[in-house]
């Protein structure tokens, strides 16, 4: 379903604009639809025929996303499988400080060599209200103020669904533009598209290294542009908008954390109107990729800060649950091993 088929459903039950609107209002906050205001009840508001043909639409909205499980984390975020109508399932995590991160496809099609969810390949798109649902049922367990398409998938390759969702919770949804993140690898319609919109995200670049080569391997089916080229499109947008850019940067050790690889960034984005955010790399069993020691994660926030790049550590939300991006679907599909878990539970245990 996407956000277009449902106004359709409202219209044709005889609502008008004003009543579309308090629909959304009230479903974008996790409440029932027919919820009235405090001046006046529902049924002095809502025509008769919308309110008989409410409880049906309300059952399909609440199909479009369900909870399967909660993987709550020590760094107090909540990382949620969620459970799609045809049964495929896809992640979205509540993060500290009211933030939601949510996915916009079911696998992904990138191919990222360090990604759990690439390794699945793409098996579909998320409509619109399938993205916005995801939001809905994150609301009805603790307040979201924030939302990143940082989850499953690529939003470039779901751009128009992803812009009706954005559109959406930036309006009716009473988020602010620039608590909206769009991430993506690099894609030309982004940097065609986004500026156009009415509601104009905030923008996150997965980067990664300034080695173009490197880059090509990394993310194997991305569009090929140079770091430096990217880097530009993205400072351009970000100053259109007036916030900040987030520029993306999966820490490999001994890949792209090297000494050579922080002068280079110094090079490439010193003086831009962004913030660097390293993220240790969340190792999955059986894979080459391993995160570099804590200490010199320390050492590289420091020498990129004090050389004129602002940079921060973003650990994916809940390493401590084995529950890096795609990981917790992964194991619901069988794509990778269980028992880890049941390993690290063990040893707990012991201890």
């Amino acid at each position: 379903m996407n956000i277009q088929e449902f106004h359709q459903s409202l219209a044709d039950l005889g609502a008008r604009p004003c009543h579309v609107g308090r629909i959304n209002r009230a479903w974008l906050q996790g409440l029932p639809l027919d919820t009235g205001t405090r001046h006046q009840k529902s049924e002095n508001y809502f025509p008769l025929a919308l309110r008989n043909g409410l409880p049906a639409l309300t059952a399909r909205l609440d199909g479009l996303a369900r909870i399967h499980s909660q993987h709550g984390g020590e760094d107090g975020s909540l990382r949620l499988l969620v459970a799609l109508a045809d049964g495929q399932m896809v992640e979205s995590v509540l993060l500290p400080r009211d933030g939601l991160c949510v996915s916009s496809q079911v696998g992904c099609a990138v191919g990222c060599t360090f990604c759990m969810t690439g390794k699945s390949g793409l098996l579909r798109q998320l409509g619109s209200a399938e993205i916005v649902a995801q939001v809905v049922q994150a609301r009805r367990i603790r307040p979201v103020k924030k939302v990143v398409f940082m989850g499953m998938g690529e939003p470039a390759h779901n751009l128009d669904n992803v812009l009706d969702a954005i559109q959406l919770l930036g309006t009716d949804g009473n988020i602010g533009h620039k608590n909206l993140v769009f991430s993506t690898v690099g894609d030309p319609r982004v940097f065609e598209r986004l500026p156009q919109q009415q509601v104009k995200p905030a923008l996150a670049l997965s980067l990664h290294t300034t080695n173009a080569e490197l880059r090509a391997r990394l993310l194997p089916r991305a569009p090929r542009y140079d770091p430096a080229e990217l880097v530009a499109l993205g400072e351009d947008y970000a100053r259109r908008v007036g916030y900040p850019i987030q520029y993306q940067w999966t820490l490999l050790a001994g890949i792209n954390d090297t000494q050579a690889e922080m002068d280079a960034a110094v090079q490439l984005l010193k003086g831009k109107y962004g913030v660097l955010n390293i993220i240790p790399y969340n190792s999955v069993e059986g894979d080459s990729y391993q995160r570099p020691s804590a200490e010199h994660i320390r050492y590289m926030k420091h020498y990129l800060h004090d050389n004129g790049v602002l940079t921060k550590v973003r650990d994916s939300a809940g390493q401590d649950v084995d529950g890096g991006c795609g990981q917790l679907r992964a194991r619901a599909a069988d794509i990778i091993d269980h028992s880890r878990l049941l390993r690290r539970a063990g040893k707990v245990q012991q201890a």
